[in-house]
């Protein structure tokens, strides 16, 4: 069993090794996420990455006249801050706490110390980043060819695969901000998921009660994305010996389809 403000609670931490957690977790410093908190502005310099554990933070890219759309949202999975080693100290995204919790962060310094040593971190945060981009993708893809209902089921869902309940607390007018639409189209949207009994909305709050159904109705996007992460991201929990968590929640209806083992599939 997982003890709360664990480091582990982080799949990226998870999966380090003895040698390499060891050098790092001196260094770790849990903290609390509150939700609307700015890790960093775009343009800002990194002084730290960020590993949520409980915490959910959106990534969002700013327009010239304000507005603002959601690029990709990290939580337990992954780290804030990959462009310290892709090459640069700063972003041109906003990092804003989604869901509020904690996470622990860690001195940019220390981070690049142990990427610089070329050796199982390095190769770690690659694949992680690889799988990053692959969800700012399908995002873009998904925004641009998907209605606004199946827009929404996608983030419903990558946001219960990080959080340990099926209450989201959100307004939305939030998720609008986060999808890039009009908040009218989210209310209706809203209004059709829980008219099929998928989810019961309230305001500032939208309950899960028909997880399975949201799958039926999500296009091939979220698969994409809990696919690439459970493949480039398959030895997380390594250090500890437990199978891989990225590897036991699975999309049912489109496993079926594509006539795998569900032990073989899935984020």
């Amino acid at each position: 069993m997982v003890v709360p403000n664990d480091p582990n609670q982080n799949y990226l931490l998870a999966a380090l090794l003895d040698a390499e957690f060891n050098r790092l977790s001196p260094y770790l410093e849990l903290i609390p996420m509150p939700l609307g908190d700015v890790l960093y502005e775009s343009g800002g310099k990194l002084q730290y990455v960020y590993f949520p554990t409980t915490s959910i933070v959106s990534l969002h890219y700013l327009l010239e006249n304000g507005g603002s759309s959601e690029i990709a949202g990290v939580g337990n999975e992954g780290l804030v801050g990959i462009s310290l080693f892709m090459g640069g100290d700063s972003t041109p995204s906003r990092a804003v706490v989604q869901t509020g919790g904690y996470g622990y962060r860690l001195k940019s310094q220390i981070l690049m110390e142990e990427f610089n040593r070329a050796g199982p971190v390095l190769r770690l945060l690659l694949r992680y980043t690889q799988a990053l981009i692959t969800q700012m993708s399908q995002t873009a893809v998904c925004n641009r060819h998907h209605s606004v209902e199946q827009q929404l089921c996608r983030w419903l869902l990558l946001t219960l695969d990080r959080v340990p309940t099926n209450e989201l607390t959100i307004t939305q007018e939030l998720i609008a901000n986060m999808l890039g639409v009009r908040r009218e189209g989210v209310t209706e949207a809203a209004g059709k998921l829980q008219t099929y009994g998928y989810i019961r909305y309230r305001r500032g709050h939208i309950t899960v009660v028909d997880r399975g159904g949201l799958e039926e109705s999500v296009c091939e996007c979220y698969d994409v994305v809990k696919k690439e992460f459970a493949r480039l991201l398959c030895d997380v929990r390594q250090r500890q010996g437990e199978p891989s968590a990225l590897n036991t929640a699975v999309s049912l209806p489109q496993v079926r389809k594509l006539g795998v083992l569900v032990s073989r599939v899935g984020l």
